[in-house]
């Protein structure tokens, strides 16, 4: 794969959420927009290795986490079409980008949100894992 994928880009991803895994369901009903959070390029192979965060137009029951995300921030990872959605930080999905099923090597970014707000869902994500919340990883 030549694509170099980058913390903050949106892509389409059939992101698999922990109630699905719980129930046995092993791959996301639909592609759904996701945030690439964290990329981690391995020293020992070369691959890409992404945290993948769920971005919903719900906004997170009481006892989950979730930011939301500002209209112009919307507008920055392509998501213009959305009146409001947030990215939920207290699970993921992990993936592999050169060894994906689901991750094509043209597929189409739909757009990176800034450095500030990647920042932002960056410390709440690590807010959630410290406070003793599940974060799920899901591969």
């Amino acid at each position: 794969m030549s694509r170099e994928f980058l913390p903050g880009q949106v892509i389409d991803y059939p992101y698999l959420w922990a109630w699905q895994h719980e129930r046995g369901e092993t791959e996301g009903r639909k592609a759904r927009r996701t945030c690439v959070v964290v990329v981690v390029r391995s020293a020992n192979d070369g691959l890409s290795h992404l945290a993948l965060l769920a971005i919903t137009t719900r906004p997170a029951q009481a006892d989950r986490v979730a930011v939301e995300v500002s209209d112009i921030e919307c507008r920055r990872a392509g998501l213009s079409d959305i009146k409001r959605c947030w990215i939920v930080v207290d699970e993921y999905n992990y993936d592999i980008a050169e060894r994906s099923w689901y991750i094509e090597p043209h597929s189409k970014i739909l757009g990176r949100f800034s450095k500030a707000f990647m920042m932002k869902i960056a410390a709440a994500f690590v807010e959630a894992r410290a406070s003793g919340r599940r974060v799920s990883r899901l591969d």
